[in-house]
């Protein structure tokens, strides 16, 4: 890491946004960031020569999507949620991209993997909350899928 800025916290980025959101609308907020984290691992996969690290990004990404994919799977109307939400946080992709902006690789794949431990917690903490089996499930069947990322990327950082 360099003796810049120290890394953001991403629970500090998110939580005022995450307070305006319905509580039962968190998990789909969250699982739009899950698919954007999925596209910024593919962009690092294009960016790096070595195979063995591409394909570990990709892999992180095939389990951001997975997670995705699992939240919304447990909300019927999911999609027109997740647009609701975007329309109504037009600037998250703009906070996302900031919080890498600049930055060199190591100190982004760093705040990732921060990130995903996060994920993982708070994808337990929701599951807390789900009244039925099926959700809870769902929920925590995400945070091994964070914590497989965050230990691939703690190996870059």
């Amino acid at each position: 890491m360099s003796a810049r800025a120290a890394l953001p916290d991403i629970g500090a980025i998110l939580r005022p946004i995450l307070a305006t959101v319905a509580p039962p609308d968190v998990p789909l907020l969250l699982a739009n960031a899950e698919r954007m984290a999925a596209e910024r691992y593919r962009g690092w996969a294009e960016a790096v020569g070595d195979p063995a690290t591409r394909a570990g990004l990709l892999a992180c990404a095939a389990r951001e999507d997975e997670i995705a994919a699992l939240v919304e799977s447990v909300h019927a109307d999911a999609t027109a949620i997740q647009t609701r939400l975007r329309t109504a946080h037009p600037d998250l992709a703009a906070i996302n991209a900031a919080i890498f902006a600049d930055r060199p690789l190591a100190e982004q794949f760093a705040i990732q993997a921060g990130g995903e431990r996060l994920g993982a917690a708070t994808w337990r903490s929701l599951a807390g909350t789900r009244p039925d089996g099926a959700g809870r499930d769902a929920f925590l069947a995400c945070a091994p899928l964070e914590e497989a990322s965050a230990v691939f990327l703690e190996t870059l950082a």
